[in-house]
């Protein structure tokens, strides 16, 4: 056995070295077509300006009235119909053609007819200025004009069947109290009963007011606005039901 490090009778032969084969370099097969693009042309204005121009001819000047619109050559109007064939003048010997022929006598018809003719009415007109000025009076709306209409004084449709349906649904209350009434679940308020209720609502109110009128003017705690707001709620809703029962003559209630 012996050790890598101890010298051998093979580190005496002659060792080849081995080169790194690198891969072949990539080229683009467009790459003489881009240096032909990228270096042609280069030598196009190697002098100072552009390409030279012939140098412009002194006759070649701005003239009067160069730039001003040329109009058409002017020419003598002719009607589109001028080459038609007109029909010339009658003769006096030559006898037109009128079609039928009436006996009837115009002026004799004409006179006849405006004196038994009855005379038109003046238009309605009214004078609003001292000046006399007049307006037409049909469509200024001070002619009663809807008066002369088909329909004038009859009740519309709507009204009608509006007037049906509240019947209807009276019809239908009332027959739902009734049944309430035998059923026994309703009961109807006296007239006495009815100002028992609504002299206690007067009577709350006017307590209720009496203290909003000792309060203080100034609000400036949260406190005091909160009081204030809440017997101005309680005077609304007092004044509300008393709204409702004086409305009402007749109230029911639930047993």
């Amino acid at each position: 056995m012996y050790s890598s490090d101890e010298p051998t009778i093979y580190s005496l032969l002659t060792v080849e070295e081995t080169k790194e084969q690198k891969p072949k370099r990539y080229t683009s097969r467009f790459r003489q077509n881009v240096k032909q693009e990228y270096t042609g042309g280069r030598g196009d204005y190697k002098t100072m300006g552009p390409a030279k121009v012939d140098a412009p001819q002194p006759t070649d000047y701005l003239k009067k009235h160069e730039k001003e619109p040329k109009l058409p050559t002017k020419e003598t109007f002719k009607y589109p119909d001028e080459d038609r064939k007109r029909p010339s003048v009658p003769k006096k010997d030559d006898t037109p053609l009128m079609g039928l022929k009436t006996t009837k006598n115009f002026i004799s018809t004409n006179a006849v007819e405006n004196i038994t003719a009855v005379p038109k009415l003046p238009a309605k007109k009214f004078v609003d200025t001292r000046h006399g000025d007049t307006h037409n009076l049909i469509p200024s709306g001070l002619e009663a004009v809807y008066v002369h209409k088909k329909e004038f004084g009859e009740v519309p449709t709507y009204l009608v069947k509006r007037k049906e349906e509240v019947k209807k649904a009276q019809e239908e209350y009332d027959q739902y109290v009734l049944d309430r009434f035998k059923v026994g679940a309703l009961r109807k308020l006296t007239n006495e009963e009815r100002e028992a209720i609504l002299d206690g609502l007067k009577a709350n109110w006017a307590d209720v007011h009496e203290q909003y009128q000792g309060l203080s003017v100034v609000t400036d705690t949260a406190p005091k606005k909160n009081r204030k707001e809440r017997m101005e709620a309680q005077m609304k809703q007092l004044e509300r039901d008393i709204e409702l029962i004086e409305k009402h003559r007749t109230i029911y209630i639930g047993n």
